[in-house]
């Protein structure tokens, strides 16, 4: 215990166990020990500590992560989080010069900055395998821009697109991912540590100096606010829960693509299962349990909003709950992306299956009324006059590609051939005009900029 001196007895065994954190924080040791080096380190060059005891401190706690590699989470039972593992056992190997570590320090600012330096850590490496997920995707955009697909809006045909088109839309998505968690990263750039509890140190202290050791760029401007506030857990459990929304969704169409209804797509058994009874089937499980585990990233965040809505000022122990849901989204997140690289990696497409439903379809039913409305006709009536025409066309089971010219004058004598091109599958990308577009060379330079940016060449 940490906190002891006052009390006459030690905790209930139950309340113990029902406040321990260690099953969880023990993560955080690597950081801790860092955190503790320099902030000894500190202590020696403002007086607190000898040079001799230094040096004692600091091989003990060299010492401590093997020691910890060694005994494994079997010790969990007997400490009440991971400072008093790092506290008891640096005792145990130095004796009482160990108790000087906590000069100055609080354990509710040594929390909070070590939390910043896992989180610093651990979303750098998260974006890196976000960035290789753009990648995988991007390569399979490339080899497939000629590939035709129906797009959907309200889970019907909507209009033609390529394939590569519609596959860059996740890499958008993926982006403004990444740009959230770069978002996280500058929440996390001023040391806390020397807060304190909460209004910080009669020692004097150079926190400047072990911000500048543990890599912060500053050092936090309020003690209360530095170990009371948890915004930066916050935004990493909303930029988690976004992230995996974008991969839900992404997971969802690889699902719906694989069945043999779309028959589009043929997921590697690598990440699919069998059936436990029905022999022939290979299941999407990896797709549906990313697309499943969404909601937990999700309720991660509202657990811990909720928790803070109500955070009177200062430190409370409601807040040891922000680190097992920031560790459980960022393990979902994480293994989430990964396992997508994998999907999708492994993805064969079935590059002809909607060509001739395309040709027999009315997808191009906007480009007719776009060419109405380069006639002068005003786009309400364009479409009024499209709708008819495409329902005279279902009754009559015609398709747009065996319309013909004096089919589409019954409607209106202003059609001429030109119009026939509007509703024919050829050259329907290059008649796409606006930037963004499904057109064939915005995509093509869209694939070379996003080559550029990930250094898919050297990948």
């Amino acid at each position: 215990m940490l906190w002891g001196g006052r009390f006459q007895q030690g905790p209930d065994a139950m309340a113990l166990r029902f406040s321990s954190s260690f099953h969880f924080d023990f993560r955080l040791l690597k950081y801790e020990l860092k955190v503790n080096t320099a902030h000894v380190e500190m202590l020696n060059e403002i007086g607190i500590i000898e040079g001799k005891e230094l040096v004692e401190i600091t091989d003990g706690l060299n010492s401590i992560e093997d020691e910890f590699v060694k005994l494994g989470k079997s010790v969990e039972g007997e400490y009440e989080d991971i400072h008093s593992f790092i506290e008891k056992t640096l005792f145990d190997k130095i004796g009482s010069v160990a108790l000087k570590i906590h000069s100055g320090r609080s354990r509710n600012d040594l929390v909070v900055t070590s939390v910043m330096m896992w989180m610093r850590e651990n979303v750098n490496t998260l974006i890196k395998e976000i960035k290789f997920l753009q990648l995988i995707i991007l390569r399979k955009a490339e080899a497939h821009q000629q590939v035709l697909i129906p797009s959907y809006t309200h889970l019907q045909r909507a209009q033609p697109v390529s394939l590569a088109f519609h596959m860059l839309s996740h890499i958008y998505k993926l982006e403004r991912d990444i740009e959230r968690l770069g978002f996280v990263l500058s929440q996390i750039d001023k040391c806390p540590l020397g807060s304190g509890a909460i209004a910080g140190s009669t020692l004097p202290l150079d926190r400047g100096s072990v911000g500048k050791k543990l890599g912060f760029s500053s050092v936090s401007e309020n003690a209360t606010d530095s170990t009371n506030q948890r915004d930066y857990i916050l935004d990493m459990l909303h930029a988690s829960s976004v992230g995996m929304i974008h991969l839900s969704s992404l997971a969802e169409e690889i699902i719906l693509w694989s069945t043999k209804e779309w028959d589009f797509v043929k997921i590697s058994e690598e990440f699919t299962t069998g059936s436990s009874l029905m022999p022939q089937k290979r299941n999407p499980d990896i797709a549906e349990l990313i697309r499943g585990k969404t909601g937990r990233a999700s309720g991660n965040y509202l657990s811990l909003s909720t928790t803070l809505k109500a955070m009177p000022f200062g430190y409370n122990r409601d807040l040891q709950e922000d680190k097992e849901a920031l560790f459980d989204s960022f393990d979902t997140f994480y293994m989430s992306v990964k396992l997508m690289a994998g999907i999708i990696n492994g993805l064969s497409f079935n590059e002809d299956r909607f060509v001739e439903e395309l040709n027999n379809d009315f997808t191009l039913s906007t480009d007719l009324a776009d060419w109405l409305v380069m006639k002068n006709i005003p786009f309400r009536k364009a479409h009024d006059l499209v709708g008819r025409i495409v329902l005279d066309c279902e009754e009559k089971k015609v398709s747009f590609s065996k319309m013909t010219l004096e089919h589409l004058k019954i409607f209106d004598q202003i059609f001429d051939a030109s119009a026939l091109e509007a509703i024919s599958l050829r050259g329907a990308f290059e008649r796409k005009k606006t930037t963004g577009s499904t057109n064939p060379e915005f995509v093509r330079e869209e694939i070379e900029k996003w080559k550029r940016k990930l250094n898919l060449e050297s990948a």
